[in-house]
């Protein structure tokens, strides 16, 4: 298992990498290029470049979160094509730079989805939190105005400027995509990516749909284990894999997380790991909490464990985190409640590793 930490680059991350390294057990940053517009080639300098102050703070860049995918590439209109050429330089690229996995999502127009950047918790600690209802009559550009205002002037990861100022061209585009034809294109995309992600040694990780139902109308084909699948079995190859979230997919509680993380680990195409918790209040409704919570929906040790029990070895972050002892920053993206949870897991692992041994 890599101990690793999302990082937004020294220009758009206020956490420095001499504090990341200070995190005990922390070995991985997890990043991306993020001034190249989405479905243009990453240059090799460009990923260079980061790679080098990375390593220069002493830590390792082997995980690059994300690589997106261009929304014509999703709705599988004529210029897909091109966009998949320039997928597959960049994958050479970053091959290049060393990194051997790669997160994506197929989620369209809303990478993720949330109604609160700060809700408060009972122990006064501020947090992301989901709530169908708040949706209800809701337009979608009203919420994106809406995210932008609460994420105290940080660009949030899929809610980019650029993305949302198409908003409604963009809901006019899906109309007619169902999840038949949204799985079909995704069937295309990867027809067209994994054969250069085998040549280059890269392992491809798609992220589970957030949440894990429909939002908008707006189809969803990574929400469950059937699906998950589905989607191995569209390209079958090591190459063609995972990133299965806890948090993401754990917010529907008929989806069993721990056997989830057990199988797709065990038959070697799981190749990263987002490992959080949340407390599920029902349908629809969910908040964000400390990895360590007594009043939580999801069981962290267990998930440890079928990692260690399946010699998972791939990269684990421990994704989003609370705000907490007065930090400001990204919602969802502090340094404090990150470290708190790497620190967390890191000791279940070891606590299994030193069971394992006697």
């Amino acid at each position: 298992m890599l101990m690793s930490f999302r990082w937004y680059g020294s220009k758009l991350d206020t956490i420095p990498l001499s504090y990341i390294r200070q995190i005990p057990g922390m070995k991985n940053v997890v990043s991306a290029i993020y001034h190249i517009p989405v479905g243009e080639v990453w240059p090799y300098e460009d990923i260079l470049a980061i790679k080098n102050k990375i390593e220069a703070a002493g830590l390792m860049f082997k995980t690059v979160e994300s690589v997106n995918v261009h929304e014509d590439i999703k709705l599988g209109l004529p210029a897909r094509d091109r966009y998949i050429e320039n997928y597959c330089i960049t994958l050479h690229n970053l091959a290049k730079a060393g990194i051997d996995v790669v997160c994506y999502n197929f989620m369209p127009v809303f990478d993720w989805m949330r109604t609160d950047l700060a809700k408060v918790l009972p122990d006064g600690s501020t947090a992301l939190s989901y709530n169908e209802k708040i949706l209800t009559g809701l337009k979608p550009d009203v919420l994106a105005a809406e995210m932008e205002k609460g994420a105290n002037g940080f660009e949030l990861p899929g809610w980019e400027k650029e993305r949302l100022s198409e908003v409604k061209k963009l809901f006019e585009l899906y109309k007619n995509v169902n999840e038949e034809k949204l799985l079909a294109n995704l069937k295309y995309f990867l027809e067209g990516i994994i054969p250069t992600a085998e040549t280059c040694g890269i392992k491809m990780a798609i992220h589970p749909d957030d949440p894990p139902w429909p939002v908008f109308g707006l189809p969803r084909i990574v929400i469950s284990r059937q699906h998950l699948e589905r989607i191995l079995s569209l390209v079958d190859s090591p190459a063609n894999g995972l990133a299965l979230c806890s948090g993401s997919l754990g917010a529907n509680r008929e989806n069993d997380i721990v056997e989830m993380f057990h199988h797709f680990s065990k038959i070697k195409r799981l190749h990263f790991a987002h490992v959080r918790n949340i407390k599920v209040y029902g349908p629809g409704v969910f908040d964000e909490t400390a990895h360590k919570a007594d009043d939580s929906s999801l069981d962290m040790y267990g998930i440890m464990k079928a990692l260690y029990d399946t010699g998972f070895t791939g990269p684990l972050r421990p994704d989003h985190g609370r705000m907490i002892w007065g930090e400001d920053g990204r919602p969802g993206y502090g340094l404090y409640d990150r470290a708190l949870g790497a620190l967390y897991l890191n000791g279940l692992w070891d606590a299994i590793e030193r069971c394992g041994n006697t």
